[in-house]
């Protein structure tokens, strides 16, 4: 099987969340569940609110659902959603 490419965006309770915890635990669940290599930006999105993009590369036979459950669970994260995912080629 191949590896995908995914990007997940995560929206902070508040614009006071301190986004660099939600980031740490946030690569601490991907790569327990077997994702590799997570980087992450921070896209602004309305009155100083900034949500949370990892990007990493994901195992195209497991299911995304259980990370997204997981990552749902990380303190003062609203809510999850995965924006893209496709085939890595290389």
């Amino acid at each position: 099987m191949g590896i995908v490419a995914v990007k997940i965006k995560l929206m902070p309770a508040s614009p006071d969340t301190n986004l660099k915890k939600i980031e740490e635990q946030a690569k601490k669940d991907i790569e327990a569940l077997g994702g590799k290599n997570p980087s992450f930006t921070q896209e602004p999105i309305a009155f100083g609110l900034k949500a949370i993009i990892p990007f990493f590369a994901w195992p195209e036979e497991k299911a995304i659902e259980p990370l997204e459950q997981k990552l749902a669970k990380i303190k003062d994260v609203n809510s999850v959603q995965v924006i893209d995912m496709r085939r890595a080629f290389g």
